[in-house]
C-alpha cells in the first residue's frame, strides 16, 4: 500500500524530509559516506546551524569539527556497521555554540533492496538537565544519609550517656527497691542503645535482613549482659527473611526485653549449661519470633515477671504495633514467649 501511493520518487523524498522534520529530537540521516543527506528542523535549532552549512558536508565537519568525537567515531565507524543499530550510547561533548552537553546517540543502518548504498539515521537526545538533576539527587541521598549516620551516631551516645547517669543514681541510692528500679531503667536504655546501633548497620534501602540482624543484635546482647562467670548463652536460629527497617526495630526492642528477661528471672547462680534461642521464622507475608530459655519453671501465661511488669507491657505494645499476638508456655523444660504475625501458626 505505501510503495503504491508513492511510486513518485519526488514524493517519497517530500515525505522523508517531512518524517525528518516531524521528529521532535535532533535527527540526521548518513550517507555511507558519513555526508549528511538530511537533518530534522530540530538538529538546526538545537545546535544553532543552518540547512546551508549542513547538508552534504561530512559530519565530521560540521561547526568547525564540533561533531568530531571519538566516541561518535567510534559508534558509527565500528559499532553500526558491525550490530547495524546501537541505542542510548553516551556521549558528553563541548559544543561550541550551545556548550557541555551529554547526548544520547541511537543509530541504525538501513539497507536497501536495490543497490549497494545505504544510509545512517543517527538519533540525538540531550539529557544534559536530566544527567544534573539526577547528580544533584545522588548528591542529596549522600547528604541524607551523612545527617542520619551522623544523628544515629549522637542519639547511641546520648542513650549511653543517660544509662550511665541512672546507674551512677543506682549506686548512691539507699533503697534496694529505687536501686532495682533504676537498674531496669539502665537496661532498657542500654537495649535501645543496641538496637539502634545495629539496625542502623544492618539497613540497606529501607530493608534489613533479619538473620545477620538478630546475630548481631544478640552477640551484642551476650557481650554486655552476661559476665564471664555466667555459664549462659544465646543461640539465634530459623530462616530469617527480610522486614522493613521500622518492623525491625520493634522486633529488636522485643527480643531485647525477652533476652533480659530471661537473664534475670530464668537462670540463678547454680545454673549450669544455661540457653537462650532467638528464632525468627517466615512464611510469606507471615512471620513468627520466638526466644526461648532452658531455665526453671514460671508460672504458665507470664514470662519473667508479673503479668503486671514494664516487661510484659512493653513487650505487648511492640507486638500490637506489629498485629501480632504474644504467647507464652512455661514448664519444667522453661519458657518459650512466641510473637506472631498472621497465620503463622504458634508452636
Amino acid at each position: 500500500m505505501f510503495r503504491e501511493q508513492f511510486t513518485d520518487v519526488q514524493d517519497a523524498c517530500t515525505l522523508a524530509q517531512a518524517i525528518v522534520d516531524t521528529v521532535r529530537e535532533p535527527l540526521i540521516v548518513l550517507d555511507q559516506d558519513l555526508r549528511v543527506v538530511a537533518a530534522s528542523q530540530s538538529f538546526y535549532l538545537t545546535f544553532k546551524v543552518n540547512a546551508d552549512d549542513t547538508q552534504g558536508k561530512h559530519l565530521y565537519e560540521l561547526g568547525d569539527g564540533q561533531w568530531d568525537i571519538p566516541k561518535l567515531r567510534l559508534l558509527l565507524g565500528k559499532i553500526v556497521p558491525e550490530q547495524g543499530a546501537m541505542e542510548n550510547y553516551e556521549v558528553e561533548h563541548d559544543f561550541p555554540n550551545i556548550g557541555w552537553r551529554t547526548m544520547l546517540l541511537n543509530a541504525r543502518k538501513v539497507f536497501y533492496e536495490t543497490g549497494s548504498h545505504s544510509t545512517i539515521l543517527l538519533g540525538i537526545e540531550d539529557v544534559t538537565e536530566k544527567r544534573i538533576l539526577e547528580n544533584e539527587k545522588d548528591q542529596l541521598i549522600r547528604q541524607k544519609e551523612m545527617l542520619l549516620e551522623e544523628l544515629e551516631h549522637r542519639v547511641v551516645n546520648s542513650l549511653q550517656i543517660i544509662a550511665s547517669i541512672i546507674m551512677l543514681k543506682a549506686r548512691a541510692v539507699e533503697s534496694e527497691e529505687t536501686r532495682r528500679h533504676l537498674q531496669d531503667a539502665h537496661n532498657r536504655v542500654i537495649s535501645v542503645a543496641a538496637v539502634q546501633k545495629h539496625l542502623h548497620r544492618s539497613v540497606a534501602k529501607g530493608a534489613v535482613e533479619m538473620g545477620p540482624y538478630l546475630s548481631t543484635l544478640c552477640t551484642a546482647l551476650a557481650q554486655s549482659m552476661i559476665g564471664d562467670n555466667r555459664p549462659i548463652s544465646i543461640k539465634v536460629s530459623g530462616n530469617g527473611g527480610i522486614s522493613s527497617s521500622r518492623s525491625a526495630e520493634s522486633i529488636g526492642l522485643i527480643v531485647t526485653e525477652l533476652v533480659i528477661n530471661s537473664l534475670k528471672h530464668a537462670f540463678d547462680k547454680t545454673t549450669k549449661g544455661g540457653e537462650i534461642t532467638v528464632s525468627y521464622d517466615v512464611s510469606g507475608t507471615d512471620w513468627q519470633l520466638t526466644v526461648s530459655d532452658n531455665g526453671s519453671s514460671k508460672p504458665d501465661g507470664v514470662f519473667a515477671q508479673p503479668k503486671t511488669g514494664l516487661g510484659t507491657g512493653v513487650v505487648k505494645a511492640l507486638a500490637k504495633q506489629l498485629d501480632a499476638q504474644v504467647v507464652t508456655l512455661s514448664g519444667a523444660s522453661g519458657t518459650k514467649v512466641s510473637v506472631t504475625h498472621a497465620t503463622f501458626a504458634a508452636a
